[in-house]
């Protein structure tokens, strides 16, 4: 069995019929039951076997626990069901192999269960799947009106802007279940996510609806990509420049947590009339010329090391980021 997860999938997990002592659990139930094929022989073969040994008074414990599950030629109905700590899978009513979830892993956010073998599909039947997220629903969502960003003020001090992914939406949760509560209470800080269009139709329409609820998502007008993150980052500058007229602007993941008491205090340092730009700076970095994170000689040029560049999750920009982002609107204009 395998699962498709953020896009990736995870390390396949088998059941082989070998039940082994030091095997975890998985919500009380192992992980693979015993089964034991050596007969050589077909079904009714295993059963006239186990009949013999009954009537001779010959114990069959110590050759098979129950017989194998899948008879070549005979239909069988495999259930897939989900527990708290992992998948159940059954045939024909009794329990075969359990499998524990990945590390991680949501199930609400899971989009692809993949079990294979040596077996052909006759016919399926899903039940009990949600049609939507469960947290898009609208009765959950009512229960959730305490985390609705407050309309916007101007100017802020702190313009805080959270990459994030259409799909990343119990990432945004956790957020605004914690350090953004902290911004939600102050009149001088305000923090919003700023996300890209999806290539599934449905999850840009569960998007704007959690959008519409809690008024803190910025959808940028692109189909969303790695190579676009940059983007991403001139609209959090362009957004609090010219909508919310921010002195400070920072970017950060939706995985960071951020201590705004120690961000505030940081900043409180800093004249008001001396430029910054903060973040775990990198004075040393070379680019890579391939893989994920490649650098193109056209972008780094020749050299041998790029400019200093911050590697941290989160960078807070100097008031200069934001006139020049003025000055860019104006021209565009």
């Amino acid at each position: 069995l395998n699962t498709r997860f953020r896009g990736q999938w995870g390390p396949a997990l088998r059941c082989e019929g070998w039940r082994r002592s030091d095997e975890d659990s998985v919500d009380g139930l192992v992980t693979c039951e015993q089964w034991t094929w050596n007969t050589g022989g077909t079904l009714e073969e295993l059963k006239s076997m186990l009949l013999r040994n009954r009537v001779a008074g010959q114990s069959s414990s110590g050759l098979i626990d129950w017989p194998y599950p899948f008879v070549e030629g005979e239909l069988f109905a495999l259930t897939i069901s989900s527990g708290l700590e992992g998948y159940h899978v059954q045939v024909d009513g009794r329990h075969v192999a359990s499998f524990p979830y990945r590390v991680g892993f949501d199930l609400e956010d899971v989009a692809t269960v993949q079990a294979t073998g040596d077996i052909e599909v006759e016919s399926m039947f899903a039940g009990t799947l949600p049609a939507v997220h469960p947290n898009i629903l609208q009765r959950n969502l009512e229960l959730l009106a305490e985390l609705k960003a407050p309309p916007p003020e101007e100017p802020v001090e702190l313009f805080i802007g959270i990459l994030s992914a259409g799909s990343h939406f119990t990432e945004r949760m956790a957020v605004r279940r914690s350090w953004m509560s902290a911004v939600r209470n102050s009149s001088s800080t305000m923090a919003r996510f700023f996300v890209a269009l999806n290539g599934r139709r449905e999850v840009n329409e569960d998007l704007k609806k959690e959008a519409d609820f809690f008024r803190d998502i910025i959808i940028v007008p692109f189909v969303d990509s790695y190579d676009l993150v940059v983007l991403k980052t001139v609209a959090i500058c362009e957004y609090a420049a010219r909508v919310v007229s921010a002195k400070y602007v920072m970017k950060c993941d939706d995985d960071t947590f951020v201590r705004l008491d120690s961000v505030m205090a940081e900043i409180k340092k800093i004249p008001d009339d001396k430029s910054f730009y903060m973040g775990n700076m990198n004075y040393y970095h070379r680019p890579l010329r391939e893989g994920k994170w490649a650098v193109s000689y056209e972008r780094s040029g020749p050299g041998r090391r790029t400019r200093p560049t911050p590697t941290a999750r989160a960078t807070l920009f100097p008031p200069t980021s934001r006139a020049w982002s003025r000055r860019r609107w104006r021209r565009a204009g």
